[in-house]
């Protein structure tokens, strides 16, 4: 396993699982890690850079529900719900990265 890979599995086991104003700012930090991830695979080969642009889109949807989830006329259960889908897609993004990049040798 290389140090992508792993990075990345590092930042899938601290996303949080329960809204609350300190896991709001922590998971908007693992956000910024991944998209920071993201671009260091896109420059591994021109295979990555033409093939990631997706997860790119994936973390901007998980920052959006993650913001609903701040929004003070949301009701409790309102607001975890959209933390629940925000963690949600950036759970299930970082997996297809992990599954997609492997070993990170890909060419086609």
């Amino acid at each position: 396993m290389n140090s992508i890979t792993n990075e990345l599995k590092e930042l899938f086991d601290r996303i949080p699982r329960r809204h609350s104003t300190e896991n709001v700012k922590d998971i908007y930090i693992i956000i910024t890690e991944y998209e920071d991830v993201l671009i260091n695979i896109e420059a591994v080969n021109s295979f990555y850079e033409k093939n990631i642009s997706t997860y790119f889109d994936e973390a901007e949807n998980a920052k959006a529900a993650i913001k609903k989830s701040t929004d003070n006329k949301a009701s409790k259960k309102n607001k975890d719900g959209f933390f629940d889908e925000g963690s949600g897609i950036l759970k299930e993004s970082m997996q297809n990265v992990i599954d997609f990049f492997g070993d990170g040798k890909r060419t086609n």
